[in-house]
């Protein structure tokens, strides 16, 4: 008991120590580090926002896969572009288990593929 409590109260003197400015210039000095490297991109920044927005991305995309097959709305030919990751060139296309038919002009309906079709060789 009696070691946490110098822990504690040694880094409770270290907070009290340290003024709203030096805590400032030592966030400040690490940034300079890393801008004097060779490489002074922020990549040490994007990375993990990167990963974030494309699964955020991916997640919005398949939701609104599921909605769109679920309500069978008809959908623009962006709209469908965007959902199956190509424009659609032929009046039924299929791709990763989902047929966009073309119903008319820039309509078309999302569904998903029953068939059993497995065109990978084990």
């Amino acid at each position: 008991m009696a070691s946490t409590s110098k822990k504690t109260q040694g880094s409770e003197s270290l907070n009290k120590e340290l003024s709203q400015e030096q805590k400032l210039s030592l966030v400040s000095l690490g940034l300079m580090k890393k801008l004097s490297q060779k490489d002074p991109s922020f990549n040490w920044l994007d990375d993990d926002n990167a990963e974030k927005l494309y699964i955020k991305k991916l997640r919005d995309r398949l939701e609104l896969i599921q909605l769109a097959i679920g309500t069978g709305a008809p959908l623009s030919t962006s709209e469908i572009s965007f959902l199956m990751g190509a424009k659609p060139g032929k009046r039924t296309v299929e791709r990763g288990g989902l047929i966009a038919t073309k119903i008319s002009r820039n309509i078309w309906k999302l569904s998903k593929n029953n068939e059993e079709k497995n065109y990978w060789r084990n």
